[in-house]
């Protein structure tokens, strides 16, 4: 399948990778966001502002739309009243796209969208119920465009997005914050690590996007590796590969009463609806991860 696809966000964490991962199936590929993104076709745009966002629908009439675009800034956006400016752009950006004969919406969710509590999140038996506004944003926003997608002849898909990791993830995260701290020999106090998370390297993230996008798939679909394993697996072994093992400091923080013993992804769907399987195994992508942050000549900060 191919056709003109809008990737907002282009040139955010995900959306570098998913930018090539689109242009590989044969997609023209226009992307919009702060900077621009090599291999898209750029547009300067401002989302949050109404005339901004339907004029650039209007002048690029794409077939396809990958909704990408959100306040991810870490430590705030669990709780940021922006999330509310977020659903009243996404929700308007959706109907201009299919007024403007738009065929195919995919957008980016999140895990936190599901009640905590199961250990394994399934897309048709794990309520949603989140526990954050962030969390309920983004479950509100998928819940009303599902409806407006039934009554309008509108592809919807919905990547529920897990952990990512990988090149160019922001500081105030773990992965960063820890390399950070085992480059420059500085303490890294964390919990104690036994908590089990679902880590997905973030090409293999993108790449499952853009296999969406080409899909006929509809509904939500988890975008994980399928398998959680210890956040102090993960951090134990980015030690191994930068040394400075003696300065995680597990146990120094508590772990947060609300948050859950296991987050992992049911990917079912993604693997045999989709039909996709991540490149990256723990090991391969946290040293591409390492090289990466070698390459840029200093630590994440």
């Amino acid at each position: 399948m191919s056709g003109r696809v809008l990737v907002t966000g282009a040139a955010g964490f995900v959306g570098r990778h998913a930018v090539p991962a689109l242009r590989a199936r044969g997609f023209e590929v226009h992307g919009v966001g702060r900077s621009a993104s090599p291999g898209a076709d750029w547009h300067a745009a401002d989302l949050l502002v109404p005339d901004e966002r339907r004029a650039l629908i209007a002048k690029i009439r794409p077939s396809h739309l990958l909704h990408l675009a959100w306040d991810a800034e870490p430590g705030r956006y669990w709780t940021s009243a922006r999330n509310l400016d977020w659903v009243a752009a996404s929700l308007d950006l959706a109907q201009a796209f299919a007024a403007a004969g738009g065929r195919r919406f995919v957008g980016a969710g999140t895990c936190a969208e599901y009640e905590w509590g199961a250990a394994r999140f399934d897309e048709a038996t794990t309520p949603c119920r989140p526990a954050t506004l962030y969390g309920a944003a983004k479950d509100g926003t998928r819940r009303i465009l599902e409806a407006y997608a039934a009554t309008n002849g509108l592809g919807l898909a919905w990547g529920r997005l897990f952990y990512l990791y990988g090149p160019g993830e922001r500081p105030g995260r773990l992965v960063p914050d820890a390399i950070r701290a085992l480059s420059t020999r500085t303490p890294f106090p964390t919990t104690a690590g036994h908590q089990r998370r679902d880590f997905l390297h973030v090409a293999d993230a993108a790449e499952a996007l853009a296999a969406l996008v080409a899909s006929d798939v509809t509904g939500p679909v988890n975008i994980g590796s399928g398998e959680a394993i210890p956040v102090r697996e993960l951090l134990d072994a980015l030690a191994v590969r930068i040394g400075g093992a003696e300065h995680l400091d597990f146990g120094a923080r508590p772990l947060n009463p609300a948050e859950p013993a296991v987050i992992e992804a049911g990917t079912h769907i993604l693997t045999g609806v989709v039909g996709f399987r991540p490149r990256y195994d723990l090991v391969r992508g946290l040293d591409d991860t390492v090289a990466w942050w070698r390459a840029q000549g200093s630590a994440p900060d």
